[in-house]
């Protein structure tokens, strides 16, 4: 545990040096950028969120060996305060991926944002990056309410300035907002949910797992939990926040937020549920559906994206689904006294949170490759990627394969444990939990999206030809992006062939979170390795099946090399046709999009005639919750309190001195009779 926090605190310092210089520099007026003195600080904070992740990867594993303490505590000059931090199983599940994806942006960002490109902003944005890398693992192992939320708001202001990172630019500042309103919605739903939990502890200590009765207010403790946290973890519809920040951060601040910063929102719902020693059912039926809901939403709204960041943003929404439907089948599991819907459950949802960091953060820094190459994030103007940057279209097909959950990758081996648990609990002999099955299909539907959109998203961005001569660098990533998803394609890789490797890890945390299932069903452990070995075996055939795939195009690719190339006998008169003419990402998705997300809007940048000028026409697909709730409910509600103030800010005294009379009078009827 001591090298846990050692490594915290060398990725919370990373970047201290570069933005002393910075602050050192404007305050003699020297506003010219400097690289060499810039890039010497831009290595120092390389290499400390490196020692950093490397040493959080020690600690974890040692912990899971038993060795040394698992606990630190020191004393704090906070009143009601507690510095206790614990590494259990629980935490290590989300602590590895943080050090993985850490270290990953640590190689990626010198080379996506040299120096001489992000010199304004490149001090600030290197010490929030390394301030909420260094926060993550302290928020996760936090014994004590107080530091919990201290370790929660730093964060939520560190995600801002990441945001916010290109403020220069209007929507980056409304994404930037969006995101703190919300956070901040979700802190004060916390100070509520952690005031009903406390009780009369003076010490704010979070409560053992177990040692809560379900009664009193428990109700309104988890209400409180899932706005708070799931406003965090960007569950549907209270996602809102979560495509535009997301859009709007540099590449790898967006690996960290997608993949590491919306899952402390499930790690404090799944400690939440784990300090009760039962649950109710209607818990369980309230997390599956919300899963439910977010993941075909995500999936959905994913496809009617032209912008490849806030595509992978709402895949973001569809795998927190996938996670909390996990999470609700273990719930519900808990509820009903089944220890092998519980293992499978939350076996798959703890697993599926260690392959949606890595999996989604690979798909981001291949993006963000792609971006550099290509000059734009709009799909309909990239194409023929492929030639010009081989291996980020490897990386980024590995990520996508994995992402739709599909041997022998690490996404299919977390969504085959929770096809398990649904279908454990169709057999389970409670009628009303038997519908828990309906996951089962849920889940099917979304796989089947997911692939659609990046068979889209690949056969737009990297297949066919450039669309547009837009300004370009294209040339492949750098040595130091490729090191960095080639770091996270090996973990996608080697869990998916090797997914037992994790199976202790996973039953250890099973049991801390569930003490007395744990206790009850020694079977369901072994549940958890049966579903991982068979998962294992699959992902297996799978990379045999794929052998031969590949020797096969290599012979064609081969073949079309050396064989003639003639004229083709009929072309329609086109035999060269333009760019332009090729799929575009619109029309290759229009067909899903109208029918599992409708909404969408047609609009053209100028009106028909007689003899039209040439005219492009755009379409915009509205997300339902803000587009069409949440903005509209704002600006009623401005209006609304500025026809008030209308009224009541009249100018006359004689009203003004009614008021005062009515107040008087209101506060006599409060307090006169005591």
């Amino acid at each position: 545990m001591p090298l846990l926090l050692i490594a915290a605190l060398l990725m919370a310092v990373s970047g201290a040096p570069g933005l002393a210089r910075a602050s050192a520099r404007r305050r003699r007026g020297a506003d010219a950028v400097q690289p060499a003195g810039d890039a010497g600080t831009e290595r120092v904070a390389t290499a400390l969120l490196l020692a950093g992740a490397i040493l959080g990867i020690v600690a974890v594993v040692a912990g899971l060996l038993g060795r040394g303490p698992h606990s630190v505590s020191a004393s704090w000059a906070v009143p009601g305060g507690l510095f206790e931090l614990r590494l259990d199983a629980l935490s290590s599940v989300f602590i590895l991926p943080v050090m993985l994806v850490v270290a990953a942006g640590a190689m990626y960002g010198p080379g996506y944002r040299p120096v001489r490109e992000g010199a304004r902003h490149g001090a600030g944005f290197r010490f929030f990056y390394g301030l909420a890398a260094g926060a993550l693992p302290v928020l996760l192992t936090a014994q004590g309410t107080l530091l919990f939320l201290a370790a929660w708001e730093i964060l939520a202001l560190c995600g801002f300035f990441l945001v916010s990172t290109d403020d220069d630019q209007p929507a980056v500042r409304r994404a930037g907002y969006l995101y703190l309103v919300s956070t901040h919605t979700a802190t004060l739903a916390l100070l509520g949910m952690f005031a009903l939990l406390g009780g009369g502890d003076p010490w704010l200590r979070l409560p053992a797992a177990g040692s809560l009765p379900a009664g009193g207010a428990a109700t309104a403790v988890f209400s409180l939990g899932l706005l708070g946290f799931g406003l965090k973890a960007g569950l549907v519809p209270l996602h809102v926040w979560l495509p535009s920040a997301h859009a709007a951060a540099p590449t790898h601040a967006s690996a960290l937020l997608s993949g590491l910063m919306i899952k402390i929102g499930v790690y404090g719902l799944m400690r939440l549920i784990s300090f009760y020693a039962e649950v109710p059912a209607w818990w369980g039926w309230t997390l599956l559906g919300a899963g439910a809901l977010s993941a075909v939403a995500g999936v959905s709204l994913a496809l009617a994206q032209h912008d490849i960041k806030r595509l992978l943003a709402y895949h973001s929404v569809e795998n927190i689904g996938i996670i909390v439907m996990g999470l609700g089948l273990a719930t519900l599991g808990r509820a009903a006294g089944a220890p092998a819907l519980v293992a499978l459950g939350l076996g798959g949802a703890l697993l599926h949170v260690i392959n949606h960091g890595l999996f989604k953060a690979l798909l981001f820094l291949a993006a963000g490759s792609a971006i550099r190459a290509s000059g734009t994030r709009e799909l309909e103007r990239m194409g023929g990627l492929l030639r010009r940057q081989p291996w980020t279209a490897v990386f980024f097909l590995i990520g996508a394969v994995a992402i739709c959950g599909l041997p022998p990758l690490n996404g299919f081996v977390s969504e085959w444990l929770i096809y398990r648990a649904a279908l454990t609990a169709a057999h389970h002999q409670i009628m009303g939990l038997a519908l828990a099955v309906l996951a089962a299909p849920a889940l099917a539907v979304v796989g089947g999206l997911a692939l659609a959109c990046f068979v889209k998203v690949f056969g737009v961005v990297f297949l066919g030809s450039p669309r547009e001569n837009s300004p370009t660098t294209s040339a492949e990533a750098t040595r130091g992006m490729r090191s960095a998803m080639a770091l996270l394609a090996a973990g996608c890789v080697g869990i998916g062939l090797a997914p037992l490797a994790l199976a202790p890890l996973l039953r250890a945390a099973t049991a801390e979170w569930a003490p007395a299932i744990a206790a009850a069903g020694a079977i369901a452990a072994e549940g958890v390795s049966g579903g991982l070995r068979e998962a294992a075996w699959l992902s297996a055939a799978a990379g045999l099946l794929l052998v031969p795939m590949l020797v096969i195009a290599a012979w064609l690719r081969r073949r079309g090399r050396i064989a003639a190339r003639g004229v083709p006998t009929w072309g329609c008169a086109f035999a060269a046709p333009a760019p332009r003419a090729q799929y575009t990402a619109s029309s290759f998705a229009d067909g899903l999009v109208s029918t599992f997300a409708p909404g969408r809007s047609l609009e053209r940048t100028s009106p028909p005639a007689l003899f039209p000028a040439p005219a492009r026409v755009l379409s915009h697909h509205p997300d339902l919750a803000l587009d069409r709730l949440l903005l509209p409910g704002w600006r009623l509600t401005a209006r609304l309190f500025v026809r008030v103030r209308a009224v009541l800010h009249n100018g006359l005294t004689s009203a003004y001195l009614l008021y005062v009379a009515l107040t008087l009078l209101v506060l006599l009827i409060i307090f006169g009779g005591k």
